[in-house]
């Protein structure tokens, strides 16, 4: 996959497809929490989700007929791929089992930075300066969600960090191997089937989760009813994203259109207040809608011609 797909303008309809997926990781997440706060264990919900959105793609690889040939790299990047989207989906599930969902996912979804690193590292892709200083903003508004500094609550830096501080580290982890697999799976895996890309990539993120399953003793399902519909509907909100996001994203692009998903946490937020009653303070919903204006200033950079970006 060449480095022009890095910068090539998204439709209105890519935009709106990607913020879609946005909301059902979103919703993923909050549904995941459900799932924790009825019984349910990370390893249980994404060998779960996992196996699941397998089976699904699989049906339509099989369906559709299309072939299993890939070359050797192509192979070898897409066990690479499904190895860290594995360990990235264990380690954002625990972050959302200890944070509030919304700063979980604020803290993953830093992942568009580590994404563009990842690309500038190991495929020398330059990066725009817009996109950099959009990608400095949204770090800003990520900083005031998270009250870093333990000003909104009060506790003070040090004791702030010792309540979210593991959590906050998964996060950031997972934000780290992510980045690292969607760059992958545009240059090394990108002229795979979408449908092929994203059963392969399921499987072996169901086999870590199992791997984790057998580790911990077994599963350990939802006690309640509530617990059991978190699981399902994490199951079928998370297949349906991931399966839309590891198909289209590589043809628009990694650098600069996964910022976009930056929509994500406020998704959360509104849910998890909804749903499970979680609030965050003023100031960290200003942190929040400042990632919203920096996504939406990178959707509209995303959509603009080619010849006025180049102007920059």
């Amino acid at each position: 996959m060449s480095a022009a797909a890095s910068t090539r303008a998204l439709s209105t309809l890519a935009f709106a497809t990607l913020i879609f997926v946005a909301f059902l990781m979103g919703a993923n997440h909050v549904a995941a929490r459900l799932a924790f706060d009825h019984g349910a264990d990370v390893a249980t919900a994404v060998a779960t989700r996992s196996l699941v959105t397998a089976i699904i793609t699989g049906t339509l690889v099989v369906a559709g007929g299309v072939s299993f040939g890939v070359n050797a790299r192509q192979r070898r990047a897409l066990l690479l791929i499904g190895s860290l989207v594995g360990i990235q989906s264990m380690w954002i599930y625990a972050s959302v089992a200890r944070l509030p969902v919304a700063l979980a996912l604020l803290a993953f979804n830093t992942y568009p930075l580590t994404t563009a690193l990842w690309v500038r590292a190991l495929y020398r892709q330059q990066l725009e300066r817009r996109l950099l200083v959009t990608m400095g903003v949204l770090l800003i508004g990520l900083a005031l969600a998270l009250d870093v500094f333990g000003a909104t609550s009060g506790l003070g830096a040090a004791e702030q960090w010792r309540q979210m501080g593991v959590g906050v580290g998964f996060a950031l982890a997972a934000s780290l191997t992510f980045g690292l697999a969607l760059a992958l799976t545009q240059y090394e895996a990108g002229s795979v089937d979408g449908r092929l890309r994203s059963f392969v990539i399921m499987a072996m993120v169901g086999l870590w989760a199992l791997g984790g399953v057998a580790w911990q003793g077994g599963f350990h399902w939802p006690t309640a009813a509530a617990g059991w519909w978190g699981l399902a509907l994490l199951s079928l909100f998370y297949g349906t994203g991931i399966t839309i996001l590891l198909t289209l994203l590589p043809r628009w692009g990694v650098v600069g259109n996964t910022a976009i998903m930056n929509v994500e946490p406020v998704f959360a937020l509104v849910l998890a207040w909804v749903i499970l009653n979680q609030r965050i303070a003023p100031i960290q919903i200003v942190g929040a809608l400042i990632v919203v204006g920096a996504v939406i200033a990178l959707g509209m950079r995303s959509r603009r011609p080619a010849a006025v970006r180049q102007a920059d």
